[in-house]
């Protein structure tokens, strides 16, 4: 695209000039008084934010009349307009103007009745410039490999709308998945996790830096961006701030994905987030000037980084983003906003047939959970993974812990019943560590199985692969001096850390005793091996189970346990959107819909599989919808193992868990203890979570367990309690709750 530079300066207090450089020779020079300025100005902004705003119809009449009449001020009577609109590739138009001015929506300019920027002809991209008008720096090379994104979404406790930033990096993986590209995700959505991360990639590795979340003008006028702090409660970011967390360490485009980050507020009086990251040392930036829909937002981030994934320079990928929204009839099309330096907006990358292009090293981490049998994957593919924030935050917190602090730990067990997506989370913490190498066994795992780590992590040298199969295959010494010896800082590992994860652990790896669960002999010699191996030589190697039961921690070591809970509310309605019958909207009768949501309990396996049936035309839906509700076999299948552990419990636990069970949410430890009034509550307690016939979630706010009966066991407990003693659980709960989240203010309330 060709780049003209157009600036507005005031002269005298009443009097301004124009300049228009086209590239050859002397810029074009006109005036203009400060009245027909200030009149320009109060139109627009009076019109622009009547209509514009609310968002609510495409191609309004009005915005087009607004386009013309920016038109008409920049074409005067000299006609600059025409060599724009002679371009057939397309031009940049950077404008250098002040105040008012530099913030108009210059985005709608139009001619005869078209607006240029979205032109298939000769597309016109509006570029607000930061810097002098000098000469344009040199040409900025493509790397020859895929695109690399720094992705970071925010989303704080208590911040609504929850954003479906899950959908956006599906969208942008989607959209890439063509050439390529390299997503990593900053996870927990603080500075402090973007200033480490940028940091330990270095500057120059991100071709882009992309934020997306809420952003918000705070009472003193300045444009605040809403991070979350180290525990996922609310904090507000700066341009300043997020300067100080990249640390210099900037690439090429940042794209502040949120309401406000390119809107100046006061008129332009101060500058938008996104000028003020470009004044920072960001070479550009994108943001949105008004609230602007997910859609919208997601559609635009996608078709932006497949074009510059494609090779195309940064100016044409965001036209052609541009377009795509307006081709598709969102209102929201003129909203996103270009700051820059005087740096070219060239191309990123090359094309993917470049001679010579560089792959992608790590294959997607949900085939490394394949089916012995079918070879298909059991786990969610990372695009459609959904929810679990604050466990993953935990969990990606114990993993990366270095050993001399408090919390290290060589082990995390995600535990919980089946089908609540524990093989899911552990892929997706696989892929939030792209530096670690992945070795995954499924099930029964001896020593014969546990040698395959050689084939599972690829070593950085031939050699080194055959100094650790011969580690493990030398049966003289014994297995905890053999791995001291693989992970030592000089042994072959030394300088791989390693994810080693147990999946499916209680198949083969855990036996039965005094009613608890113990590790088998074949386990009982390699898990504390490695364990204390990883510890005693200060690797950065970690240790993953998933697990429906809970297990004693060899001795001499540290493992985290993180029980998983039934998907929330908007956990749930995340994944119905990304299911193809069960989402709202879908050709599924509404009344089965719902009554097939209401079966899976929350359970997201269980809506996996009922997707599928719903829509099969063979089947006799409505019967099969009834036989789940009522509980068969073959579609409830946690329930029979819920069955038989509930009907091996003490008479005294089981009424413990039909008194919370009246209770339809995450509840403390308290109010546990309030319905439940015994003197082995605690115990009680322990025994359930163990397991896993009770959730035991993290309340975000307190750093508190919290507990919640699984909806697998509703149908077969609430049988347990006469109806006197269901009414004496409800006033007991009730009353408890009330105590502790209406009387006492430092207590939390309810998630949502």
């Amino acid at each position: 695209m060709s780049t003209y530079e157009l600036e507005i300066f005031e002269q005298t207090s009443d009097y301004s000039e124009l300049r228009l450089w086209t590239g050859g020779g002397p810029p074009k020079t006109r005036g203009v008084d400060k009245a027909a300025i200030d009149q320009l100005i109060g139109m627009v902004e009076r019109d622009y934010s009547q209509h514009a705003v609310a968002q609510k119809v495409f191609g309004a009449p009005q915005l087009r009349d607004l386009g013309m009449k920016l038109a008409a001020f920049l074409d005067g009577d000299e006609r600059w307009l025409t060599p724009v609109l002679d371009r057939p590739a397309g031009t940049t138009l950077r404008i250098t103007a002040e105040g008012r001015l530099r913030h108009l929506p210059w985005e709608l300019l139009a001619v005869d009745g078209s607006h240029l920027t979205v032109s298939v002809n000769a597309p016109l991209l509006p570029v607000r410039a930061v810097g002098t008008n000098s000469a344009l720096t040199a040409p900025v090379k493509a790397a020859n490999r895929p695109l690399r994104v720094l992705f970071m979404a925010t989303s704080p406790e208590g911040v609504e709308p929850v954003l479906s930033y899950e959908a956006e990096e599906a969208a942008i993986l989607a959209a890439t998945s063509r050439t390529g590209a390299d997503l990593v995700v900053e996870e927990s959505g603080t500075l402090e996790g973007l200033r480490f991360l940028s940091r330990d990639y270095g500057t120059g590795y991100f071709d882009v830096l992309h934020l997306s979340g809420h952003a918000t003008i705070s009472v003193n006028g300045q444009p605040a961006f809403l991070v979350e702090n180290e525990f996922g409660g609310l904090a507000y970011a700066t341009a300043d701030q997020i300067a100080q967390a990249m640390a210099g360490h900037w690439p090429r485009l940042v794209f502040v994905s949120g309401c406000l980050t390119g809107n100046a507020p006061d008129g332009g009086a101060f500058p938008s987030m996104s000028e003020s990251l470009v004044r920072a040392g960001a070479p550009a930036v994108l943001g949105w000037a008004l609230p602007v829909g997910d859609v919208s937002a997601t559609e635009f981030a996608a078709e932006l980084y497949r074009s510059l994934a494609d090779g195309q320079p940064l100016d044409r990928a965001i036209v052609e983003a541009r377009q795509h929204l307006y081709k598709h009839k969102r209102g929201n099309w003129h909203l996103l906003r270009a700051y820059a330096d005087r740096s070219p907006l060239a191309p990123m990358v090359t094309p993917l047939l470049t001679k010579g292009r560089a792959r992608i090293q790590i294959r997607p981490a949900d085939q490394e959970f394949l089916d012995p049998q079918t070879r298909l994957s059991r786990v969610a593919a990372r695009a459609a993974f959904v929810g679990r924030r604050r466990v993953i935050q935990r969990c990606l917190r114990t993993l990366k812990q270095p050993y001399g602090s408090g919390d290290a730990a060589e082990a995390l067990v995600l535990h919980g019943m089946g089908g609540l997506g524990k093989s899911s989370l552990a892929s997706r913490l696989l892929e939030r560590m792209p530096t670690h190498q992945r070795a995954v066994w499924f099930g029964r795992v001896d020593l014969t199985r546990f040698r395959e780590l050689t084939t599972k992590v690829e070593f950085p040298t031939m050699e080194q692969q055959i100094e650790a199969a011969k580690l493990l295959d030398n049966g003289q010494a014994p297995l905890l001096v053999r791995l001291r010896h693989l992970l030592h800082v000089d042994g072959p590992l030394g300088q791989t850390p390693c994810l080693f994860v147990f999946d499916d652990f209680e198949d083969g790896n855990l036996d039965e005793r005094d009613g608890g669960h113990v590790l088998s002999p074949e386990m009982a010699d390699i898990l504390p091996a490695l364990l204390k191996a990883i510890r005693d030589t200060g690797s950065s190697s970690r240790v993953v189970i998933t697990s429906r039961y809970r297990f004693p921690a060899p001795a001499a070591t540290t493992i985290v346990v993180e029980s998983l809970e039934t998907l929330t509310g908007i956990e749930q309605a995340k994944k119905l959107a990304n299911l193809r019958n069960l989402r709202p909207g879908s050709s599924i009768e509404p009344d089965i819909r719902q009554r097939a949501i209401n079966a899976a309990a929350g359970n997201p396996r269980l809506l996996d599989w009922l997707d599928l049936i719903v829509a099969d035309p063979r089947l006799d839906i409505d019967s099969l919808i009834t036989a789940i509700e009522e509980e068969a076999d073959r579609f409830r299948r946690e329930t029979i193992l819920a069955k038989n552990l509930l009907s091996s419990q003490t008479p005294e636990l089981q009424k413990m868990l039909a008194k919370v069970n009246v209770i339809e949410l995450p509840v403390p430890a308290d109010t546990v203890r309030a319905v439940h009034d015994h003197p082995d509550a605690t115990i009680h307690i322990e025994r359930a979570v163990q397991l896993g016939l009770i959730e035991e979630g993290i309340d975000p706010e307190t750093r508190q367990p919290r507990y919640y009966v699984s909806n697998v066991l509703r149908p077969l407990i609430r049988p347990l309690l006469t109806d006197d003693e269901y009414t004496q659980a409800c006033a007991a709960a009730a009353q408890s709750l009330y105590e502790l989240w209406i009387t006492d203010p430092a207590t939390p309330g309810p998630a949502s």
